[in-house]
């Protein structure tokens, strides 16, 4: 297994959305290179993939999308399915907008296509603090993935989670520290009803980066003043 890790180097998972992209800044200040890859999986709201196409050539960041067509065929859910409801507000256990085994799919591409351009760090936006039921985003789904790919390529990758332990507070105010809090606020697209920046208001993500927004004004941005 390749033992030297290229810390020039990263591939960020892209989603368009307020993770992902606080993530992609925090990366392009910290790394030389930087390549975002974004996955077209039939989810119903393609500005999603059209908000990350337009903060990548804005930015000046290579940018791909992979065609992941056929998670739409395995796993119908509320992000893909218009005849499948997306819920309101905060919901308990496992919400029908969990895509079975997405973030699995994702980053296993993610180091395939890694790989082939020695790339060594991954980086993804999950969050256990904030993981809305997704088991997906749990630390230790991440830590088992890691040492899987690794085994499965013979090839060192190092999974990074800058967002694993953060809520949304403090996932804005790294925005904010970053200098991207407009960007964040009113270039991406986390509403699972398709609506860019604030969102609808309703859906269980609105409700959560609309809570974490208001912690971040409480907690941060009024010390700053």
């Amino acid at each position: 297994m390749k033992e030297r890790i290229n810390k020039n180097r990263a591939v960020v998972v892209f989603s368009g959305g307020q993770d992902s992209t606080t993530l992609l800044f925090k990366a392009k200040k910290e790394y030389k290179e930087v390549i975002a890859l974004s996955f077209d999986y039939g989810q119903k709201h393609k500005l999603e993939l059209e908000c990350a196409q337009e903060i990548t050539k804005k930015h000046g960041i290579e940018h791909h999308i992979l065609d992941m067509s056929l998670l739409n065929q395995l796993a119908p859910n509320a992000l893909t399915r218009v005849d499948v409801n997306v819920p309101k507000g905060e919901v308990e256990g496992i919400p029908n907008t969990f895509v079975d085994g997405r973030n699995m799919i994702f980053l296993t591409f993610a180091a395939v296509f890694a790989k082939q351009r020695d790339i060594n760090i991954i980086i993804t936006g999950v969050s256990q603090s904030d993981f809305s039921g997704y088991p997906d985003c749990r630390d230790h789904f991440i830590k088992s993935l890691n040492t899987t790919l690794n085994l499965a390529m013979d090839y060192q990758f190092v999974v990074e989670t800058p967002l694993m332990w953060l809520d949304k507070a403090e996932t804005w105010n790294m925005a904010y520290e970053l200098g991207v809090l407009d960007i964040i606020k009113n270039d991406t697209l986390t509403c699972y009803n398709g609506i860019k920046g604030d969102g609808c208001g309703e859906c269980p993500s609105c409700v959560l980066r609309k809570k974490g927004y208001e912690e971040f004004e409480q907690k941060f941005l009024k010390k700053n003043f």
